[in-house]
């Protein structure tokens, strides 16, 4: 059974809205010259799917941090 962790996913530069589709079920705040990205990822693939998708969209990747949270 997966479990559910909260993750801030933070990219270079401020990208606008357009691009929340990218990343169904993530809140995005941008700020600051960076992006935000929180939400709850299912399973590590699901996590590996989101960094790679940042990837591809030529994205700077500036930290991934679990977040403590009811499981």
């Amino acid at each position: 059974m997966a479990t559910k962790t909260s993750y801030r996913i933070v990219v270079g530069g401020e990208l606008s809205e357009r691009y929340a589709r990218a990343f169904d079920g993530m809140e995005m705040e941008a700020r600051s010259g960076q992006t935000i990205l929180t939400g709850e990822v299912v399973d590590d693939a699901q996590l590996y799917g989101i960094l790679e998708r940042l990837s591809a969209l030529g994205l700077r990747l500036v930290s991934v941090e679990s977040l403590p949270g009811e499981r």
